[in-house]
């Protein structure tokens, strides 16, 4: 598979501009996340890291998704690849109800395939959005497999998660947009699952300058563990996040992205995750899926390691989490708010 490059993520831009909702962008209180330590050889004024949260989960669908669902459909549609039949995607997740979106915005087909246990609610949101729902199996690999038939034998479009530089070129146009507002962003920080919105932030990023963590729950690490190992592995998957982190294996294009400069791994427990969930609902009343709170996580983990005595030596590990340098300009990438809300009521 080709890899993506920032020409990708220019011409996505162009291409869903006035598709999408531009992200808002909202500052947290100044001094809310620490620096970390200064380098003694630092002769600089003291000053407070700079954090923002890009609050995409207000986008279409309640995620970033919807961002490389349209430059998915639009690109085929320019290019006169768009069959009769219209797009499938196996997903009752994000990826599913995007693709569904923005297929009925264009005014195409889209055949959606679930298991043949997926909540009623999910079934019926996607039909919405217009799509076609068919439950096949048990299993996500049933109904993939379902998926896959239908586009062979109807010729449909096949549409993915994640793994299509199409795709993960769409969910790159948010780092553009963040970018645009801020110009002197030192470092953005995103969750990672697949990696299409890994990827195509980064690789963007990678152009302007611009750090990127990459933060995943670690015991939930494709894309970690691909970076340890050098080339794609599976992982087993067991997180309060997996509902939307939870992929086996990141893509091609992910592990490319975080072997260039400038791109940091963090894993956080599940613990965090929770934490900051709550700490975005009680601080901020934002209500976030547990994989949008992920990022956040590594910020208040690192906050959270230097309060409790002793846990700096129980994680030695400094990919655990980021604490921020002086002065430092930081975006949180808030990805996705399709969640329960009545869990954030829960101690």
């Amino acid at each position: 598979m080709p890899q993506l490059t920032y020409g990708d993520i220019k011409a996505a831009t162009d291409r869903i501009a006035g598709r999408i909702r531009p992200v808002t962008l909202a500052p947290l209180d100044p001094g809310a996340i620490r620096t970390g330590h200064r380098d003694p050889l630092d002769d600089r004024p003291e000053e407070p890291c700079q954090v923002w949260l890009a609050l995409e989960f207000m986008q279409h669908t309640g995620s970033f998704k919807a961002r490389g669902a349209q430059n998915f459909i639009q690109a085929h549609r320019e290019a006169g690849t768009l069959p009769e039949a219209g797009v499938t995607i196996a997903s009752g997740g994000n990826a599913g109800l995007a693709c569904a979106w923005a297929a009925q915005q264009q005014g195409v087909p889209a055949t959606v395939f679930l298991p043949a246990a997926a909540p009623e609610v999910k079934v019926a949101k996607l039909r919405s959005y217009g799509a076609d729902v068919r439950l096949a199996g048990s299993e996500y690999a049933e109904a993939l497999a379902a998926c896959e038939e239908f586009a062979a034998t109807t010729g449909a479009l096949p549409s993915h998660a994640y793994d299509h530089p199409l795709i993960a070129a769409g969910a790159g146009t948010l780092l553009e947009e963040i970018h645009q507002r801020l110009p002197d962003l030192d470092t953005a920080v995103v969750g990672v699952g697949g990696g299409g919105l890994f990827a195509g932030v980064a690789t963007a990023a990678q152009h302007h300058g611009i750090r990127t963590i990459a933060v995943e729950p670690e015991n939930c690490r494709a894309l970690n563990a691909a970076i340890e190992a050098g080339h794609l592995v599976d992982v087993p998957v067991q997180s309060i996040a997996a509902d939307s982190l939870g992929a086996r294996r990141t893509s091609a294009m992910a592990l490319h992205a975080a072997q260039q400069d400038r791109v940091h791994s963090v894993l956080v427990s599940d613990e965090d995750i929770i934490s900051a969930r709550h700490a975005l609902w009680d601080h901020r009343r934002l209500a976030v899926e547990h994989g949008a709170a992920t990022a956040l996580a590594a910020l208040l983990a690192a906050d959270q390691h230097l309060r409790e005595p002793g846990l700096e030596t129980r994680r030695k590990t400094p990919s655990r989490s980021y604490r921020p340098g002086n002065g430092e300009k930081v975006c949180v990438v808030l990805c996705g708010a399709n969640t329960d809300t009545g869990t954030l009521m829960q101690p």
